[in-house]
């Protein structure tokens, strides 16, 4: 136990002093490059530093060189401080190893004791006992450091078990939440899945619905610029004949639109001729006089080739 103690000792410090060369290495990269023996204003405190620095640095490299690093108050005070926390660190440390040391020879003592005590009072000793009784005995010891009671016995052993059960239960109880968690978790996810094959069955039919929409579109689109063109031709044609027709100087009243409200007309009269014809359908079966007759007869006949002749200028215009 003693030798073990020395030997964590001197791990510890050791990485300690390993710490503050590290930091002393980052912290004061060299600038100008000295040896490790400063040269400030001779006063009380800069010696006092010089010489506790000098000391601790010696004492944290032992056989190695000190890192060279520039000299100046703001160095040598922080350089000042590490070593105090050093020394400050080191001592506690000596301490706990020292209360450590202390314990393990009570408990030497108690174990030689005990010792006695079976060796006399019973008669047992280690070399005494058959090896089923000694891997019992030391089963019990290591069952005793794993649970970490004071002693072996059933006071000590019942609390520790008592722990370990309720650890235990905690962690079943904490594993059952996590499996409702994960159960959860998994539907969500099935569920997230569905989704997604769903949205991405709709995206695969919205991309060939574009797709056919985009071909459609483009079709129309070849059909209108056809159409624009063929517009553009026909009225350029149309203007190109308005501009002969004028060169030529056609009458107006031989045009598609003159002919079309020539129609119009005739249309027009033939509806006026017709209740005409039903006054004078009373009168046609009446023997008039010879006289009125003749003078009803000439002025239907004018009336009636008025007619005729206005009708004929219009066929001809047709």
């Amino acid at each position: 136990m003693l030798d073990v103690s020395n030997v964590l000792f001197t791990i510890f410090c050791r990485y300690v002093n390993d710490c503050f060369v590290v930091a002393i290495s980052a912290a004061f990269r060299t600038r100008r490059v000295v040896t490790m023996k400063p040269k400030l204003q001779k006063n009380p405190d800069n010696a006092r530093f010089d010489f506790c620095v000098n000391g601790w640095l010696s004492k944290v490299f032992g056989d190695q060189p000190v890192p060279q690093f520039e000299v100046n108050t703001r160095t040598v005070e922080v350089l000042y401080q590490l070593a105090q926390a050093s020394e400050a660190r080191c001592s506690n440390t000596a301490l706990l190893i020292e209360d450590l040391k202390q314990k393990a020879s009570e408990y030497q003592a108690d174990g030689a004791h005990l010792q006695d005590v079976l060796l006399q009072g019973v008669g047992l000793s280690g070399a005494s006992l058959s090896k089923p009784a000694a891997d019992y005995l030391s089963a019990l010891v290591d069952n005793a450091m794993v649970l970490g009671v004071r002693d072996s016995s059933l006071g000590s052993f019942m609390p520790a078990v008592n722990n370990l059960t309720n650890e235990l239960m905690e962690a079943e109880k904490s594993n059952r939440r996590l499996e409702r968690e994960l159960g959860a978790l998994r539907k969500r996810l099935g569920a997230t899945l569905v989704l997604r094959g769903n949205l991405q069955e709709d995206i695969n039919k919205t991309s060939k619905s574009q797709a056919v929409e985009g071909a459609k579109a483009e079709e129309r689109l070849l059909d209108m610029n056809f159409v624009t063109a063929k517009g553009k031709e026909l009225s350029h044609r149309r203007e190109k004949s308005e501009a002969e027709l004028l060169s030529r100087n056609m009458d107006k009243s031989i045009t598609h639109q003159a002919i079309v409200q020539l129609s119009e007309e005739v249309s027009v009269l033939k509806k006026e001729i017709i209740p005409l014809k039903k006054k004078l359908g009373p009168y046609m079966d009446l023997s008039p006089s010879p006289y009125l007759a003749q003078v009803k007869i000439e002025e239907a006949k004018r009336e009636l080739a008025a007619l005729d002749s206005q009708l004929e200028m219009n066929v001809d215009f047709k």
